[in-house]
Formats: structure tokens, sequence, C-alpha cells
């Protein structure tokens, strides 16, 4: 059977491992972004994401473009776009839509649109299919059709990758089930698992980060009801993991385009239903106050410490929302910096793994290149970065003043070794 042309809608942690895996399954790929210098980045064999080797990059045979007419030829189509949230905190469709307008232009008799792309359940057949069907004049089922299959991958996770996670596809009608199950089931090792509908797959794929969310809210609130007992949650939590069917979740700064956004997609289609979600709010706002927990907590050991907070030096270490990534959508450990500048503190962030230009042109915020010695009042370890725990407390230490505090609030250090820990 005659491989189909496979067009990749979105070229970032997840649309460029998808195009990789089908070229490398002998697919023709073109894997497309309306962002240009992405396109020359991965023309040059650059993936600023850090997802896919530069080796790969040489030998695959895609191409990459911004060139809308270069998607024409493709039978299959996978849409791989971001879907963040607005300042009100609602599901931010733009991305979803544009894609859509753009495919709905393009697509021709018997092409197949799958989204990959984090929704609430009802949003394929509410916001995309009405798009398609509108500029396409065809009508779903009819024309074209459509299938959804949650993304799930992990940045910067070289174990949980495309293509050893098991895929949840679903489809608008059984034929097209069939050819998605096939389409996946050449790349993706690890098994398919066909949900029944599309608001399934879409329902499954909210509730898994969801319900991390949930586990990590209970972890940080426990750090606030231990803290006022003088206790160390990280002791706690240790001794409790000893059982085996205790969650061992850490508590900690919850950002990133996944954890941090996909509950409030899921509240918000709850709320549109008539239920009021009280237990996801409620650790949305536990995790969403975690920056402004943490930076009182760094103040009041400044004043307990008897140093003042105007114009106190701090250093944070780690900008990206999660250890060893260089991502930085949604990073609270901004919302933490910000916090602090708020008190008048002197706040510089020190963070290898992240790209300072990024960075500056999204936040504002400098990266050091090298912490000054000798410079700080605290030092916060933000971020569990593998080269922190590689320099160790007493490097670290050498960037407090004499009488400065380190404090770690992800253990990525000795317990020992810090003056404070979670």
């Amino acid at each position: 059977m005659k491989k189909q042309n496979i067009s990749v809608i979105g070229l970032g942690y997840v649309g460029l491992p998808v195009s990789i895996a089908f070229d490398e399954a002998k697919y023709n790929v073109v894997g497309f972004d309306l962002n240009k210098n992405r396109i020359n980045e991965l023309n040059s064999n650059i993936d600023k994401t850090g997802e896919i080797k530069k080796e790969r990059l040489i030998n695959n045979k895609i191409n990459f473009t911004s060139r809308k007419k270069d998607i024409k030829k493709a039978d299959i189509h996978i849409v791989t776009v971001p879907t963040p949230i607005d300042e009100f905190k609602n599901p931010d469709f733009q991305c979803i839509i544009s894609a859509s307008e753009i495919l709905g232009k393009i697509i021709k008799k018997g092409d197949i649109i799958v989204y990959e792309s984090t929704v609430y359940p009802g949003a394929t057949e509410e916001v995309a299919i009405p798009i398609l069907e509108r500029f396409s004049r065809m009508k779903i089922n009819n024309g074209f059709s459509v299938g959804y299959s949650p993304e799930r991958i992990n940045p910067a996770d070289n174990k949980h990758n495309f293509e050893n996670i098991k895929k949840v596809v679903s489809a608008s009608n059984p034929n097209t089930l069939k050819v998605i199950e096939k389409l996946y089931g050449d790349v993706v090792k690890a098994g398919i698992h066909s949900a029944p509908s599309i608001k399934v797959a879409e329902a499954a794929k909210v509730i898994e980060n969801t319900q991390r969310d949930l586990n990590i809210a209970l972890m940080n609130e426990l750090v606030k009801i231990f803290n006022q007992m003088d206790i160390n949650t990280n002791d706690v939590l240790e001794a409790a993991s000893t059982k085996w069917n205790f969650l061992n979740f850490r508590p900690g700064l919850v950002g990133g385009h996944c954890i941090g956004i996909d509950p409030y997609y899921l509240i918000h289609k709850s709320q549109q239903v008539g239920i009021v979600p009280d237990l996801l709010l409620s650790a949305r706002k536990i995790n969403d106050g975690m920056s402004s927990y943490f930076a009182m907590k760094i103040l009041n050991i400044l004043n307990k410490n008897k140093i003042g907070t105007t114009n106190s030096k701090i250093l944070i270490l780690g900008i990206t929302f999660k250890e060893d990534c260089p991502d930085i959508r949604n990073s609270k450990v901004v919302d933490l910096i910000n916090e602090l500048k708020s008190f008048r503190a002197i706040v510089d962030a020190y963070d290898p793994i992240a790209n300072a230009t990024d960075i500056k042109d999204e936040f504002g915020i400098n990266i050091l290149d090298d912490p000054t010695k000798n410079n700080y009042d605290v030092v916060v370890i933000a971020v569990a970065h593998k080269i922190f725990s590689n320099l160790g407390g007493k490097k670290i230490r050498t960037w407090c003043k004499p009488n400065g505090i380190l404090m770690d609030l992800k253990n990525t250090i000795s317990k020992h070794e810090a003056d404070y820990t979670l």
C-alpha cells in the first residue's frame, strides 16, 4: 500500500518530533510553520527546543516550509499548534482557528485532518470542523474527515518520547479511524488505543494533566501546612513514599504549556454546561499562588536574618518551566521574580539551559552569563537543572555573601547543603 503524503502544521515541541518520526518511517512529510525563523533554523539543522538531535535533522528529508501552497499535496494533515489561555484564563483557540482556516482553503476531497492540540471535550466539533466546512465548502464525512489524537510528548524526556508513548486515536467515522490507526501504528512502538469518539479522546487528554495538577496542589498545600508546623515537607514525603501505593508527587511551581494550562480548558467547558468544578478551581488557585507564597517566604527569611527587603540582592537559579528543558512558556519563576521586584529587591537570574534572547524578548529579563561571587543575600534554586545539582551546594554557596542564605525549592542539592528546603 502506498504511504500517504503528510503535512504537519506547527513545528514546536510536538510537531517536530511527529514530523521526524513519520519521515523516518518513509512517509513524504511537509513540515509547516508560519514562523519563518523557525523554518530557517530547522533547514539549518538547528532545533532550539532540544527535542531532536542534530544528526536526525541532518538526515531527514522533510520539506520545512512557511508556504501554504506546499501543503496542498498532502493527504493527511496533522495539526500540532499551541492551545494557550488568554489573560482571563479562558481557552485561546487562535492557533487552532488559523490552522483550520489555512487547511480549509487547500484541502481536497478525501483528505483527513488530525488534531493533536489539547482542547476541552467537544472543541474539535465545535470550533475546528465548522471552519474546515466553511472554507472548504465541503461537509464532514462527505468530503473530508477528521481525527483527534492527543499529543503526549513530555519535553526533555528521552525515555517517554513520541514513539514510546501509547497513542490514543479517534475519528469522525469508522473508515477514517482505521486509516489513523494504521498511520500512527507505523511510528508509535508503544501501541494504539482507539477511543469510541473524538470527545472521549479530548476528555482523556485534558484529565491527564488535570490529575497531575490536583496532586501537585495537594503537595503545595502540605508545604504551607507543614511550614507552619516547622516540619520539612520533603522529609514527610520520603517517609510516606515507603508505602507501596503512595503517589510520590512533589511540590513546587506549576507552569509550562500543559499542567498549568490544560485544567482551565476543562474548567471552561464545565462551567459552560452548568457545573462549577470546585476541586479544579481550588487546585488552580493553590498552584497559581505558589509564586507569591515563595516570594513571601524569601522576604520573611530576609527579615528574620535582619536583612532589609529594599535593595536586598537575590539570585534565582533556573527560569524555565521545568528542569533540563529550555521551554519558558508560562514560567512561574518569572512570576516569582516579578513579585520579589515589587518589594524593591534587586533580583538576578541565572539559567544556562534557557535561551537568553527569548527570555529578554518575552519577559524583559536579562539572564546572567555567570553569577558574581560573594554578591547575594539569598540564592534560590527554583528549577532542578542537573547542572545545578552537579555544581553542588558548596559551589552555589560561593555566590552568597558571607552571611547569605541558600534556599532550595526543588530538592536539587543535599538538604544538608541548603539553609532552607521545602
